[in-house]
């Protein structure tokens, strides 16, 4: 019954929002009943889905509190970094929920400027984020040196493709090959660059999208029908 229930529940929700993208929304009273109900199951569904997303991040919230309070009471060796998250946590939640500096009323901006809020974020989060990004790219360069490895054809063709990109993003790259004349102006190094992107990059992607979405929708059709493993009980849904 434990199962049952909620894959009954998974079910009917996900066969009716099918429905529901594939039906006209009725204009007036006397569209067809079972349009008005695909109609309002639709409308009620995204309202009880943004209610449960509201209790998703309150969970989340005290169960990122409980984790990092028992990591400071066991003293691990981890314990300022839970000490950081949780002040930091504590005291944004406090200036957000109390709207410090900003227009008062339920209504009002919490990210309105000159709020606190606001200043926490220009001031402290984006400095971070710009430190962060800065660092990743040490560590892409340290991975592409190990991946970047003409061992096999695949790789060679990897690696004269990140070379031809990159030099052709930066001015040195692009004077290499502005000796070339205009007539074979597609062998200039900032050319092929964007060929590479637009091209062998662009259908490449696409076609992990492809794959993607097909993946997607067969787990859909999996967990629709009942059939897709329980990672909770170790067993199968059905």
């Amino acid at each position: 019954m434990k199962q049952r229930v909620p894959q009954i529940i998974l079910t009917v929700v996900a066969l009716l929002l099918i429905a529901s993208a594939f039906v006209v929304r009725p204009e007036g009273g006397d569209a067809p009943f079972g349009q008005r109900l695909l109609a309002f199951a639709d409308q009620e569904f995204a309202t009880w889905f943004s209610i449960l997303a509201v209790f998703a991040f309150l969970m989340g919230g005290l169960n990122l509190v409980a984790t990092h309070v028992a990591k400071v009471r066991v003293r691990g060796p981890d314990r300022f970094y839970s000490l950081v998250t949780l002040v930091s946590f504590l005291v944004v939640l406090v200036i957000g929920t109390a709207k410090l500096g900003g227009p008062p009323g339920l209504q009002g901006d919490v990210t309105a400027p000159g709020s606190w809020l606001s200043a926490v974020f220009d001031a402290v989060l984006s400095p971070l984020h710009a430190t962060l990004y800065s660092l990743l790219a040490f560590y892409i360069a340290s991975a592409s040196y190990r991946a970047f490895r003409a061992r096999s054809l695949e790789s060679s063709l990897l690696l004269g493709s990140a070379l031809v990109v990159l030099l052709g993003r930066i001015p040195a790259g692009r004077h290499l090959t502005a000796w070339i004349p205009e007539p074979l102006a597609f062998l200039r190094v900032e050319e092929l660059s964007l060929w590479i992107l637009r091209v062998p990059n662009t259908a490449g992607q696409r076609a992990l999208m492809i794959g993607i979405a097909l993946g997607v929708i067969a787990l859909a059709v999996r967990m629709i029908a009942g059939v897709e493993k329980d990672p909770r009980s170790g067993g199968d849904g059905s």
